[in-house]
């Protein structure tokens, strides 16, 4: 597993402020209010603040075990890297493949309501208009395209206008919000209880959209091989941003409950943010919200595609997929042979999703099959954590509650409304759910074929790496492997 071969990607890139923003813009707080509101509300009705709340507290688990895991082992390819090397290889590839095809699909969905948003500036008329929609949603991807393929630093500058203006404007709608009388409904504390949800799969189809909600925080692992003292910033990045999104999340929600009625969040299915901003501010509000979520759907474009390519890149570099993912371009240390096969393969699927139908469709679907593949990468690290510190989870409360207990409860929570909500979704969101992961064996079962040195693993054991791996400040060498001189305390 050697992390030599060839170039690699630009280390000390990014410090611990840029690290929680590129969080807080993968989970893409706007963008995900708006989108996925009316799906959420679709699923659990008046309970949508409560499958946003239930669901944080093993998604926090999970973002405990990147947090726990990232320390041992900094690799750019995160869950594909830990879980290949604690469970099993086979695993850990279908980990890093879940991650590339939700990523990849999460791309289509989300650059239509780009497209979309951007042309409800002009004439709010334009943005049904589902081919116009796709032109602008790809021109936009192009753009992001070039940016992280610009570096991490642009990456990341790019990234702090953009979500410093979007939390900018978040945070002053949910005061007005507060203070906003005209009511549909009166705030009821059962929004947040169990009473509202229509039995046990109501719940897990809830959860498993709430799910989509969280997901992109885990980007912070995804660049830790170009971040200062990763081990433990990245972990701690993750944490906070789930934090942050979370509170943004549970105020927007319980907003859209109190403001609007079930019509309105039903006829505005991929823009609920747009109404609630012209109920709360009537001439400027949509509009205002509307550069909001335009800003955060760009974000988290960016966000997705670091995830995606630095998976490709690692997969790559450790040739269980083709070798030419894991090169690195001379002048701007980024992995530009996948950034370039992912951005061809994202404009494709732009063309063909043109033919399925509305943007509404074609996000439902879209996030509920991304869903099922999150679930899955997220369970298997949260009980690759546990395999890890196996040794250490009994030596303080801290490691068992923090590294074992609470990771091993998202895991299983994750595994849970995987299996539960299978029978309620449509067949055509399992399809792309499902199908999308068994595609990943024809390169997992080739290259484990040719013998990549991925599939025989050292294997990850907190124990012996803490202890190895500690080298002292005034001792370390930039850019080894342990240069950060990792604290064994915990």
């Amino acid at each position: 597993m050697s992390m030599n071969r060839g170039r690699g990607l630009q280390a000390n890139a990014l410090g611990t402020f840029d690290t929680v923003v590129m969080a807080v813009a993968g989970s893409a707080p706007a963008y995900s209010i708006a989108a996925t509101t009316a799906v959420l509300v679709g699923a659990v009705g008046l309970a949508s603040p409560a499958a946003l709340l239930y669901c944080a507290i093993p998604m926090l688990g999970i973002a405990l075990a990147f947090s726990y895991l990232s320390r041992i082992d900094v690799n750019a390819g995160a869950s594909y890297s830990w879980v290949g090397r604690t469970l099993h290889p086979f695993l850990g590839f279908i980990s890093g493949w879940a991650l590339v095809i939700s990523a990849t699909i999460f791309m289509v969905a989300g650059s239509l309501p780009a497209g979309s948003m951007t042309l409800a500036l002009f004439d709010s008329g334009l943005a049904d208009n589902t081919a116009l929609s796709t032109v602008v949603g790809a021109a936009w991807f192009v753009i992001m395209l070039l940016v992280v393929l610009g570096g991490a630093r642009l990456t990341v500058r790019a990234q702090l206008v953009m979500s410093g203006v979007e939390l900018a404007i978040l945070g002053l709608f949910a005061v007005l919000a507060f203070f906003h009388t005209g009511n549909a409904r009166a705030f009821d504390w059962s929004w947040l209880g169990f009473s509202h949800f229509d039995g046990v799969a109501g719940f897990a189809s809830g959860a498993l959209v709430a799910a989509f909600y969280y997901w992109g925080w885990d980007v912070t692992s995804n660049l830790s091989e170009e971040t200062r003292n990763s081990r433990r910033t990245t972990g701690l990045a993750g944490l906070i941003g789930v934090g942050i999104v979370f509170l943004l999340f549970e105020v927007f929600t319980i907003a859209v409950n109190v403001i609007l009625s079930s019509k309105q969040i039903e006829d505005n299915d991929a823009n609920v943010l747009g109404v609630l901003g012209e109920e709360v501010w009537p001439g400027w509000g949509g509009k205002l919200l509307i550069v909001a979520v335009m800003l955060s759907t760009i974000a988290t474009l960016e966000t997705t595609l670091i995830q995606v390519t630095r998976s490709l890149f690692a997969m790559g570099r450790d040739r269980t997929m083709p070798s030419a993912l894991g090169k690195v371009h001379r002048t701007w240390n980024t992995p530009w042979v996948a950034i370039a096969v992912v951005g061809g393969v994202a404009l494709a699927m732009f063309i063909a999703s043109n033919a399925l139908g509305s943007v509404g469709e074609i996000l439902g679907d879209a996030i509920s099959a991304i869903g099922l593949q999150i679930a899955v990468y997220y369970g298997l690290a949260g009980l690759a954590v546990v395999v890890a510190y196996r040794k250490m989870l009994l030596k303080s409360v801290g490691n068992f509650l923090l590294g074992g207990l609470w990771p091993l409860f998202g895991a299983l929570f994750m595994f849970w409304i995987f299996v539960e909500s299978l029978g309620e979704l449509d067949p055509a969101a399992i399809a792309i759910g499902i199908g999308g992961l068994a595609v990943g064996l024809v390169p997992m079962l080739w290259y484990w074929r040719q013998g990549s040195d991925y599939y025989r693993p050292a294997r990850l054991d907190a124990s012996r790496t803490v202890e190895a791996e500690y080298v002292p400040e005034d001792l370390a060498v930039a850019n080894t492997h342990a240069y950060e001189g990792l604290p064994t305390d915990f």
